[in-house]
């Protein structure tokens, strides 16, 4: 018996019973291949950019010109006749003059409607004020003009409202509510500050911007995001302090929002203050601590500086604010002046209003409290 493994491969046959295999793969490889074939076959040789996608044409019909109104438009000038019964003819209507260009104007915007060009840095966050290349300062700028009443040397009284600008409707109450010489101070976290600062602006009030400086407290007592804070490097409070001010324009300075342990510390509150100095800012210290080093740090920077005298509406009822503002009135009469704070609260709003009819008839004047901060 032949061993098979000496048997020759090409003459091998297959065992009796043993089943054929079909050489699958080679199949498969010259279907792929023929398909391949084809596929450039049918690129080479047949042009169709739309590479057998099925498409129709449809025709468009033009418009143009069809529109008889804008031809008439077009043709020629269109005279508008406006309702009498909304604007009337009679000259009621007032025009804003718009910017120029100039020293004193934003091109193409009413100047209250942001700080001017000659007092504005640009910066990351936006402009912030500075002093004119002439020398004059948003201080100067944008206070309300109070040298009559300073002349006249009657007892003065300065009020400052805090917390506008969070409230859009409640702060265009305040506005219209209040005299002109009463002075508003907007925090720097409204969503409308462009439109509540150009109403108190139109409506001739000076403004001031609330900073949040630091408390003992915090941060369980948080005056708001970008807080000033003691500790930290100088450039660190200061990066914090130019958001804050690019917030809006036109204010005369600032105001804290809290800030006992702040104003305290020397090593954090004087490059503050050296700021304002540097860009022509005054500050008005709320008066609510005694260690605050403002009026110190305010002399040697030459920035415009007062106190508060007392915080009117502590207690937030009628009775107690009316009691406060004799209180104020009490002060003026015995130093010659005095600044009082407020919340914009409705209830204090509407006593302030109240009261403010009948001060020039006690022999004091209302002034605004850039006319107290010297």
């Amino acid at each position: 018996m032949t061993d098979d493994l000496t048997t020759p491969l090409t003459g091998r046959r297959p065992r009796p019973g043993a089943t054929r295999r079909l050489p699958i793969a080679r199949i498969l490889f010259g279907l792929l291949a023929l398909l391949a074939i084809g596929f450039v076959a049918r690129v080479l040789m047949v042009d169709d950019p739309d590479g057998g996608r099925p498409s129709q044409e449809v025709a468009v019909t033009s418009t143009r010109d069809a529109n008889e109104v804008a031809n008439n438009v077009a043709d020629g000038p269109v005279t508008i006749t406006a309702d009498p019964q909304q604007f009337p003819t009679d000259g009621s209507i007032t025009a804003i003059t718009t910017g120029a260009g100039g020293r004193s104007s934003v091109i193409g915007l009413p100047d209250i409607f942001g700080a001017l060009p000659d007092l504005s840095e640009e910066t990351a966050n936006g402009p912030i004020p500075r002093i004119s290349a002439t020398g004059l300062t948003p201080f100067a700028a944008y206070a309300h003009p109070s040298g009559d009443a300073v002349a006249s040397g009657s007892p003065m009284i300065a009020i400052v409202v805090t917390g506008l600008g969070i409230n859009e409707q409640g702060s265009l109450e305040a506005i219209d509510a209040l005299p002109s010489e009463i002075t508003l101070a907007f925090a720097p976290y409204g969503k409308a500050l462009s439109t509540t600062v150009a109403a108190a602006r139109t409506a001739d009030h000076e403004v001031l911007l609330e900073v949040p400086l630091e408390p003992f407290d915090y941060p369980q007592n948080d005056p708001g995001p970008q807080t000033l804070l003691t500790g930290e490097p100088a450039r660190a409070n200061l990066d914090k302090l130019f958001w804050l001010m690019s917030r809006f324009g036109g204010y005369v300075g600032l105001i804290n929002n809290m800030g006992a342990r702040f104003t305290a510390s020397a090593a954090d509150f004087s490059p503050l203050m050296e700021e304002l100095g540097a860009r022509g800012l005054g500050y008005l210290d709320d008066g609510s601590s005694n260690r605050s080093l403002a009026p110190q740090l305010a002399e040697g920077n030459k920035v415009p500086f007062s106190r508060a005298d007392l915080l009117i509406d502590a207690n937030p009822a009628r009775a107690s604010i009316l009691s406060a503002l004799a209180s104020l009135e009490a002060t003026a009469l015995e130093n010659g002046h005095a600044i009082g704070i407020v919340s914009a609260l409705p209830i204090s709003i509407n006593t302030l209003a109240e009261w403010a009819r009948d001060l020039e008839s006690k022999g004091i004047l209302l002034v605004p409290a850039s006319a107290l901060m010297k």
